[in-house]
């Protein structure tokens, strides 16, 4: 039976990575205020997601001069809150065209890798109202994952890799929730047995750990910098105005 090899780093990133969990000096990026930059005619920049070359989406202008990366986790109740506090401002700053916007998922359990898989199931157009949609459904998510008990979980996480996801999917709703969001089921599925996207993940988890030395989620850069003491959307949009939006 093939296994995950990269299923092991979720145990390493749950020891060095925990949610809020933030230390270090404070960053202070700067720089002259940006000019706006136009969308292309009928067209904005929110709705305009190009695909990186690591298979990052990014919203917006992919030439803006300031570049917002979140390393964020649909288990962790700070990323939910950044969500919630900070999707429509984000969305006014990627519009004017001097932002642009990358939420990249940093699984920190298996609930967390499901959801993932999910979220990029239907492609990089509703990549980022889906992403928003399944933090808004956390406490929904959390209590049905509770009621599974210790033993059912178990008995999830024993079932083949190709399985696994989708039957804890299943159990805690997920699959349910994206078929309410234009997901047909057996998309959801495939998606969710694919061991290699779910290996890819994992892998991320790794190389965040190591070039950026990540403590808690959600973690910010700014222009390839990680922003220091900030886990909340009141601590980074002054930070984000210092650097000229």
């Amino acid at each position: 039976m093939k296994i995950l090899p990269g299923l092991a780093l979720i145990a390493l990133s749950l020891s060095l990575a925990a949610c809020g969990d933030k230390k270090g000096e404070a960053g202070k990026p700067a720089g002259e205020p940006i000019a706006a930059v136009p969308a292309p005619a009928g067209t904005s920049w929110a709705e305009t997601i190009t695909q990186t070359p690591e298979g990052h989406w990014v919203m917006g202008n992919p030439n803006a001069k300031l570049k917002l990366v979140e390393f964020g986790s649909f288990t962790c109740s700070h990323c939910r809150d950044f969500a919630t506090e900070a999707s429509e401002e984000i969305r006014e700053m990627v519009n004017s065209g001097k932002m642009s916007y990358d939420f990249r998922n940093y699984v920190r359990d298996p609930i967390d890798i499901a959801t993932s898989l999910l979220a990029r199931c239907g492609g990089k157009d509703i990549y980022y109202p889906l992403s928003e949609q399944f933090f808004a459904n956390q406490t929904a998510m959390f209590e049905k994952a509770q009621s599974l008990g210790d033993a059912r979980y178990q008995a999830l996480m024993s079932a083949r890799p190709a399985q696994r996801f989708g039957q804890l999917a299943q159990a805690v709703g997920l699959i349910d929730f994206a078929k309410q969001r234009g997901i047909a089921e057996d998309q959801a599925k495939q998606c969710l047995a694919d061991t290699a996207a779910a290996e890819k993940l994992a892998k991320g988890v790794e190389e965040a750990n190591s070039q950026y030395e990540i403590t808690g989620t959600p973690t910010f850069l700014i222009n390839g910098v990680v922003v220091e003491n900030t886990a909340a959307w009141s601590q980074l949009k002054p930070k984000l105005k210092e650097a000229g939006i």
